[in-house]
């Protein structure tokens, strides 16, 4: 199981509408995730012994660098998020390059080196993944095609595949502007993530579960991602065998060390290459 969080604040309001800049309620929400949910969010691992891997954007990082230090003195891994929260499908090639170069050089401030990139929203362009072997990237965590990491064919690339269903913004978002989405409990989105982690579990896959802290980081939403955590790790070792937490990049790690062929495709070979 890979916990990841993508630490999105002002950034993800900006980007939806830059005239979000002139409402502090909108961005109120950015800021309860960076300077309340994260500090419970680790507080929480902790306890647990979780490791996380926490993809940041550029900016969020110039925002809030002691909570980026925080995440970075608890031994979490920092990935990229972008620098703004731009999708790279909706920008050239040249300002895609630049927006992983900046987001780069805020992020090596408090890492010594970011392996992982995930994109704003999950999308990609047709150079994305050219730019992340030009940038020195080892993984992307983006698509989801997949229930266990794989290599990229034609990259030197790994992909940590994701899925809605695993992540949080699905059924917690909402949004003010129209109104159109319902707010599901916690109860139900523990219930649809253990269904979802069961399965996985039992073939032998990997379960990359995706939170964002201004949407878990409510009292209620922490308590069951708590809850949830611990369930799993109490999962018995019959279908797919025990559950190893890990980070995108000890995931990633672990499929470049498998022999080619092995590590994508089946559960098997996800297992085998962590034998």
């Amino acid at each position: 199981m890979a916990l990841t969080v993508d630490f999105d604040a002002e950034e993800l309001w900006l980007a939806e509408d830059p005239a979000n800049a002139a409402r502090p309620g909108v961005l109120s929400q950015a800021r309860y995730g960076a300077e309340i949910g994260v500090p419970r969010l680790l507080d929480m691992l902790d306890r647990l012994g979780v490791p996380a891997t926490f993809f940041v954007c550029g900016r969020d990082a110039e925002r809030y660098p002691s909570v980026m230090e925080s995440v970075a003195a608890r031994g979490h891994e920092i990935g990229h998020h972008g620098h703004t929260h731009r999708s790279p499908h909706l920008m050239t090639r040249e300002e895609e390059a630049q927006e992983l170069a900046r987001g780069l050089a805020v992020l090596g401030e408090f890492t010594d080196r970011v392996a992982g990139y995930r994109s704003p929203s999950w999308d990609l362009s047709p150079h994305t993944l050219d730019l992340l072997v030009e940038h020195g990237f080892g993984y992307s965590s983006n698509l989801m095609d997949a229930v266990v990491p794989y290599r990229h064919p034609g990259h030197d690339l790994v992909e940590i595949p994701v899925h809605w269903t695993l992540d949080d913004a699905p059924h917690f978002w909402f949004d003010a502007t129209s109104w159109d989405r319902t707010i599901r409990s916690a109860r139900e989105v523990a219930e649809v993530w253990g269904e979802e982690a069961s399965a996985i579990h039992d073939i032998g896959g990997l379960v990359t579960l995706t939170v964002h802290p201004q949407l878990i980081g409510r009292p209620g939403r922490l308590r069951m991602l708590e809850e949830f955590l611990t369930g799993v790790r109490a999962y018995d070792g019959g279908g797919g065998g025990g559950v190893w937490f890990a980070t995108c990049g000890e995931v990633a790690d672990t499929v470049r060390r498998a022999p080619a062929g092995t590590g994508a495709g089946s559960g098997a070979g996800f297992a085998g290459a962590r034998s």
